[in-house]
């Protein structure tokens, strides 16, 4: 585990959002190969962020990937369902800390667990901003409903 945070037990109320391995996700070894994990990542992240604000258009996420790790625990294998939770660990002044916990549907078995860091960033001027105020609000909510530090 990176940092401080408690990534490995997420909050009751963490964003969660499931899908099913695809033949695609498969490598010659027969699992789901270790790049498609960061897909997994970055979909809930996705999804994750639209809920929370309710953009639905990608000029409106306001914010670039600067950072990512994956920590592999099991296997997940073809015809098994990855269910990723999604939840803030910290917040800057122009970043914000993500945490993920992937595990098996329908066992419950831990597959990785990760975390990102999320810069808020202006496309236009090509330059890092401070996170905007509905963004920061949205996301200290989120983490006073029961992360645990």
């Amino acid at each position: 585990m990176r940092g401080n945070t408690r990534r490995d037990v997420p909050p009751s109320m963490a964003f969660r959002t499931e899908e099913k391995v695809r033949f695609s996700d498969i490598d010659g070894m027969g699992h789901v190969n270790n790049a498609i994990f960061m897909t997994y990542m970055e979909t809930a992240r996705t999804e994750y962020y639209m809920a929370l604000t309710g953009n639905r258009k990608l000029e409106e996420m306001g914010f670039i990937l600067a950072q990512i790790c994956c920590d592999f625990e099991s296997p997940l294998f073809l015809g098994e369902t990855v269910l990723v939770e999604v939840w803030p660990t910290r917040i800057g002044n122009t970043s914000f800390g993500l945490a993920y916990r992937l595990t098996e549907k329908g066992s419950g078995r831990l597959i990785a667990q990760g975390e990102s860091v999320q810069v808020a960033y202006d496309y236009r001027q090509r330059t890092k901003v401070p996170i905007p105020p509905g963004l920061r609000g949205r996301l200290e909510s989120e983490m006073a409903s029961g992360v645990p530090q």
